[in-house]
């Protein structure tokens, strides 16, 4: 079932209303439900290879301390996070400005040039740590059972 973008995220807390959490695809709602965004926001960092090292095993021990307590939206938010980290990386490893299109306000959005790429090995480094760590999250096998479980309950 697709993320609803409609709910009223800033007055919901998801650790007591998970029943209104939808997976949806990638990385949808990662900055939205709440609490988990504040918990794990905060930790979520790219910029060296160090760094991202650092954030993604500590965003995976939110992960697996979600796990441990059965939470499966905290749980999925922390995937969402570690995938983020990869994707984000690898458009900065990608483009150094970060942006993938030319701004061309002459342009539609049918028509948009994509910048060149100028590949950063450090920032594909950083991609290739997150990467590792979100593949460890979206196959770790009570992640996929809760996943299953919240998905018979809530997404029928």
């Amino acid at each position: 079932m697709a993320f609803d973008y409609s709910l009223d995220f800033k007055n919901i807390d998801f650790r007591q209303h998970p029943e209104l959490y939808r997976v949806g695809k990638g990385e949808q709602g990662v900055l939205l439900v709440e609490p988990y965004k504040s918990e794990i926001l905060p930790y979520w960092r790219f910029k060296t290879p160090e760094i991202a090292r650092e954030s993604s095993e500590k965003i995976y021990q939110i992960f697996l301390d979600y796990l441990e307590q059965d939470d499966f939206v905290g749980a999925d938010m922390a995937r969402k996070f570690i995938q983020m980290g990869y994707t984000r990386s690898r458009r900065y490893a990608n483009h150094k400005s970060g942006r993938k299109y030319k701004q061309n306000s002459q342009a539609s959005n049918s028509q948009k040039e994509i910048l060149p790429y100028e590949v950063d090995p450090v920032k594909a480094e950083s991609a290739a740590i997150f990467k590792a760590k979100w593949i460890q999250a979206k196959t770790n096998e009570k992640y996929l059972q809760l996943l299953a479980r919240h998905k018979k309950m809530y997404e029928v």
